[in-house]
């Protein structure tokens, strides 16, 4: 009777997978080894190559890299060359004179006065609105709230619908066709979007951390700089490229404020190239790589902290 009642190693194995809650019954859509068969389709169908996608990317990639193409080629030919062959033909010869004739042409001057305008900008940015953005997130009086408004309103006041006032302030201060006059008007239009971004960020702080410091008797000038300004590192680096941005690429400001060649910035003096009987076209590219050049390597340095603050803009 004994031999009757056993099973053997083999029939236990092969046996269906039954569930615990089901009493004895198999499980519907279940294999011998326990795998759904759904989840064996779920990862066949996530295998499959998105061909739309990729079309669409390389679609995407051509829009961007032919104007590219175009920009660093021309740069380097010269301008018979270009003219012969076409903007999207194959160079045939390779030359740096496009490059030494913009300094001819004072390309050197006008970066230099673009670095200055940029620099003064991102500074005055990054000294003014940390701590603006610091009291707007931590402070919930009227008055307060009164200013974050009023930076709220600038985001809807173009430049080009004031610039006749501007032009007034600048010329009865004294600073026309200066670069500080070119300066304080570019930080300005600056400040509400910094402000935003960067309080974006700092809601991201919890209020445990501020609980914690005020505990260890930090004063609040100390949990700004030991707490708020090290982990907002991603919306100071998003602030710093967006103002270096728009003061490196500037042109309505410099040009309704400054005259002189002597202030010029390169935004202006790219027109140097275009003369009463044409453009030239490799010079002038070779201008614009060189002036891309800058912006190009902030990007690259801060473009990690740039999209971790970018991420933090919406708050909580």
């Amino acid at each position: 009777m004994s031999n009757d009642l056993s099973v053997t190693p083999t029939e236990q194995v092969s046996g269906p997978t039954t569930s615990p809650t089901s009493g004895g019954a198999p499980r519907p859509g279940a294999t011998s080894a326990g795998v759904p068969l759904r989840r064996r389709a779920g990862r066949g169908s996530r295998n499959r190559p998105n061909w739309g996608a990729g079309v669409a990317v390389t679609i995407w990639l051509l829009i961007v890299a032919i104007p590219l193409y175009v920009l660093v080629t021309a740069s380097f030919q010269t301008q018979a060359g270009y003219a012969a062959g076409g903007p999207l033909s194959l160079p045939t010869t390779f030359t740096l004179d496009n490059f030494t004739n913009a300094f001819d042409q004072g390309f050197g001057r006008y970066f230099l006065n673009t670095l200055v305008v940029t620099v003064a900008v991102v500074g005055i940015v990054v000294l003014l609105v940390p701590p603006l953005s610091y009291a707007i997130v931590r402070n919930r009086s009227r008055a307060t709230t009164g200013i974050f408004r009023m930076f709220l309103l600038g985001l809807a006041v173009p430049a080009s619908a004031v610039i006749v006032p501007i032009f007034y302030v600048i010329s009865v201060v004294g600073l026309y066709d200066n670069l500080i006059g070119v300066i304080l008007p570019t930080a300005a239009f600056c400040l509400p979007i910094c402000t935003i971004i960067l309080s974006g960020s700092m809601r991201d702080i919890t209020n445990e951390l501020y609980e914690a410091m005020a505990l260890d008797g930090a004063s609040p000038k100390r949990v700004f700089l030991q707490l708020v300004l090290p982990l907002s590192k991603g919306g100071v680096a998003t602030i710093v490229v967006y103002s270096a941005l728009q003061a490196w690429n500037g042109f309505l400001f410099p040009l309704i404020l400054t005259q002189s060649e002597s202030t010029k910035v390169i935004t202006l003096g790219l027109f140097n190239f275009q003369t009463q009987y044409g453009v030239n076209i490799p010079g002038l590219l070779a201008a614009v790589v060189m002036s891309m050049i800058p912006i190009l390597l902030v990007y690259l340095f801060a473009r990690r902290a740039l999209v971790q603050g970018l991420m933090g803009v919406g708050g909580k």
